[in-house]
């Protein structure tokens, strides 16, 4: 069956490939109409709102924004008398007319000369930069790449700013309040479990990072995984010729010391750009974990159980991470790209847990105390090897990528617990267990694209896409100091994904249609080695994901989009793993061996008003949904945490969007979301759940100006509570603050800036169903206050190429990768 779908994909490509190559004899001649915007300096106009109208009624055929070094273009252009108009703030308007015929492939518009409003403060420079928060018609963008809140922070950290994102208590992220986010970096997915994600975007240095976007319905181009969308983090591509590069020095302080620090260089000479980063970070912080639960005693008059825990968790992190690569261009079409990238990463954890167990939580019968040391190291190396060739002007493209990644993690773990009386006196003997956890996951991909215009208004996508990830693990333990450690688990997992998809994008008088489809063949095996394990589970199983998108301009002021596309989450590779790790003598966690993936089916419709008010509505059914679930087995009072499949989950959301101008030193946006989250499965621990909350999130944004190389920023965030699965997530807010500033001739930034101002954020969730009923608390620490320093360097004139890899989703699945 798997060889048959390969045939098939590959037949319908050369198809329609030769299609399109047989349609492009007999289509009309292009048309590219491009041009430069400067300023009254006769320097380059950047980041400028430039829009093509027609000449006949004004109204917006397409609208793009300037680059770096003031050009502009637009492609597919019909014949026709058009208008150009250049906005930006601070200037006024520069308009030009053109014709464009038949007989012309490109039209280039003389450069347009933007001159400064006549409000202007003559003692004042206004300069145009992107907003924190833009939205676009598939996608919201949150430009981190000037932000101050930034500087000295995470990847992670900036992540939980964005909008509509949330973290909790396990690293486990969501959008809209639906878990399932697909994680990528340059538009390439992981391939990581929740954990190894958090690890990797810890260790990332937020300087590093230029753009994160979040797609919350993504097309057929990309991976089908991810049911509430995919957020993807750009890194910083350099835009420069010659040598240049820049340093970051940060410091930061919350209940103890922090630093980070950041290096990058690149060259361009000629047809050779060779690039490299390097980022250290160290951080020590504290968590205080508090659980209360109660275990029912089912015999016929029996009394429950109470369990009070408190657990302070003392973690020291020291990440490093890299990435050295080049780019060549063979010709003016065609360029090849190598690039080198990983991690090394260590993590010591201490705790000193205490659960207080008795007939109420007022009243102990004995004591546990938990003792526990675990050291962790992470480490990743990846190769990328990239060819991209353009085949003709007209936008004909073929692009390929070869990945190959490797991460090799290791626990090692000691657990002593020692049992009391109320009075103090030595209940139990002491207890003792250490384990060994190493990890090995190796992942291979493949994958290819192609674009190819078939006419001026019609254009053509496919690829193909295939995946290797095997992960094995393996579990020792010991129960004294003294004795050898002994294998008690071996697990090994191991999936195929051959993909293939094709896109056709046509465009209409103010209408835009896009529909898609992406065939997907996953073929796993999971084998076990332990009493506990069924020693082979095999799957295989072929799915095909549809997507369709209708984009309707009905003037210069308002815009309509419909989406629809449907989607996948196959289990992460640790939800997979059998192994049982004990945290205490009453608290385990275990993998499923027996996970199934989920599916959802994902609509949304955007309203746009004046290009930057922006109202969505969405909903989305997911079945086989993939949730974490308590458990208590009342005979011998153990709470154990587990995942499993429930049955469908219903999720509805509206979205407002909307940025504002108080005064020429003062702006802000608005970002709201209201959800309903609901889910059913019947049988579920021997009851039948049904339960669901409507829940929102407010998240305001203030960016002020008030002097020359000056800008501070502020920042609030409210989740209401809300209810996921088994859980009832408590309410979270917080505000962060921030100013910087430049030094020597801007080439100097220093930017001060504090997280969570009031140490209000935290994790409270509770769980009450069946046997289960308990609640957890958490915080962590959030008030941090940060000074950073970067200083660029070099020449600054040409933008070089980004580079990317073609392995991100596989690596999202994976643990550890901070």
């Amino acid at each position: 069956m798997k060889t048959s779908l390969i045939k098939i994909i590959y037949i319908l490509l050369l198809l329609v490939i030769g299609t399109g190559f047989a349609f492009a004899q007999t289509a009309k001649p292009e048309t590219k109409v491009s041009g430069s915007l400067l300023d009254e300096n006769g320097k380059p106009m950047d980041y400028a709102t430039v829009s093509l109208l027609k000449a006949q009624d004004s109204s917006v055929v397409k609208g793009t924004i300037s680059n770096e070094t003031g050009i502009y273009t637009f492609d597919h252009i019909n014949s026709g008398t058009y208008i150009i108009k250049a906005t930006v703030v601070g200037y006024q308007p520069a308009i030009k007319t053109l014709k464009v015929t038949d007989s012309a492939s490109s039209v280039i518009v003389p450069a347009l000369k933007m001159l400064p409003g006549s409000h202007n403060l003559n003692t004042v420079n206004i300069t145009a930069s992107k907003p924190l928060i833009e939205h676009k018609i598939d996608r919201t963008v949150m430009n981190v790449e000037n932000s101050i809140l930034a500087a000295g922070n995470s990847a992670m950290d900036i992540l939980e700013r964005a909008p509509g994102v949330s973290v909790d208590k396990d690293d486990n992220i969501s959008l809209k309040g639906k878990q399932g986010v697909t994680v990528m970096i340059n538009n390439k997915l992981t391939y990581l479990t929740s954990a190894q994600l958090a690890t990797l975007l810890r260790s990332t240095d937020g300087t590093t990072i230029q753009s994160i976007e979040i797609i919350t319905n993504p097309s057929a181009k990309y991976d089908a995984a991810g049911n509430s969308g995919i957020i993807n983090i750009i890194l910083k591509k350099n835009k420069q010729v010659g040598t240049n590069g820049s340093i970051t020095a940060g410091a930061g302080y919350g209940a103890y010391g922090k630093d980070n620090e950041n290096v990058t260089l690149n060259h361009k000479e000629g047809n050779l750009n060779i690039f490299g980063s390097f980022s250290h970070n160290d951080n020590k912080r504290i968590q205080n974990i508090g659980i209360m639960r109660i275990i029912p005693d089912t015999t016929i008059g029996g009394a429950p159980t109470y369990f009070r825990q408190t657990s302070p968790l003392i973690e020291a992190d020291h990440n490093n991470s890299y990435r050295l690569g080049a780019d060549y261009d063979l010709s003016s079409k065609n360029t090849i790209g190598f690039v080198a990238s990983g991690y090394f990463n260590g993590e010591q954890d201490n705790i000193d847990d205490r659960t207080y167990i008795g007939p109420s939580f007022t009243q102990v019968d004995s004591t546990l105390r938990t003792v526990s040391g675990i050291h962790q190291t992470y480490h990743n190396i990846a190769f990328n090897l990239n060819d991209t060739y353009k085949i003709d002007t007209a936008g004909q493209e073929l692009s390929a990528d070869l990945d190959y990644s490797q991460f090799k993690n290791n626990s090692v773990a000691q657990y002593v617990t020692d049992f009391y009386l109320p009075d103090g006196s030595i209940q139990h003997p002491e207890s003792f267990l250490g384990n060994l956890t190493p990890s090995t996951i190796n992942i291979r991909t493949a994958k290819i694209d192609y674009t190819k215009p078939l006419t001026k208004s019609l254009k053509f996508e496919s690829g193909l896409k295939f995946s290797d990830v095997k992960t094995d693990n393996n579990l020792t333990e010991k129960d004294t100091v003294t004795n050898p450690y002994v294998s008690t688990n071996h697990f090994v997992y191991d999936e195929k994904i051959d993909a293939g998809y094709i896109n056709l994008n046509k465009d209409f008088k103010g209408y835009s249609v896009q529909a898609g489809l992406r065939a997907e063949y996953t073929s796993s095996t999971a084998n076990g080695d332990s009493a506990n394990v069924v020693s082979n589970i095999p799957r295989h199983y072929l799915n095909l994901f549809p997507s369709l998108f209708l984009s309707h301009t009905i003037n210069d002021k308002n815009e309509m989009t419909f989406s629809y596309s449907r989607r996948i989450d196959r289990p992460q590779y640790d939800n997979l793993n059998p192994f049982v790790f004990h945290l205490d003598p009453y608290t385990y966690q275990k993998g499923n061996p027996y996970l199934k993936p989920q599916y959802t089916n994902n609509f949304e419709f955007n309203y746009t008003y004046n290009k930057n008010i922006t109202l969505t509505l969405g909903y989305s059914k997911t079945t086989d949904v993939i949730t974490e679930v308590p458990g208590t087995d009342p005979a011998t009072k153990v709470s154990f945490i587990t995942q499993d499949n429930l049955q469908v989950q219903n999720a509805y959301n509206v979205n407002l969007y909307a940025p504002y101008t108080i005064t020429k030193w003062w702006e802000g946006n608005v970002n709201a979301t209201a959800f309903y989250l609901g889910f059913k499965s019947n049988g579920l621990e021997g009851g039948d759940l049904d339960r669901g909350q409507l829940a929102y999130n407010i998240r305001a944004t203030e960016t002020f100006t008030p002097f020359a190389d000056y800008k501070a920023e502020l920042t609030g965030n409210y989740q209401s509570d809300l209810t996921y699965g088994l859980y009832d997530v408590k309410p979270r807010y917080s505000v962060d603050a921030g100013i910087s500033h430049k030094f020597a001739d801007k080439k100097l930034n220093v930017k001060l800036s504090m997280s969570d101002i009031f140490n209000t954020l935290r994790n409270d969730v509770n769980s009450q169903y069946q046997n289960t009923d308990l609640f957890i608390t958490q915080k962590r620490e959030s008030r941090i206050t940060r000074l950073t320093l970067t200083y660029n360097f070099g020449n600054n004139k040409i933008k070089a190429r980004e580079h990317q890899t073609g392995a991100d989703e596989e690596k999202n699945r994976v643990k550890g990768a901070n």
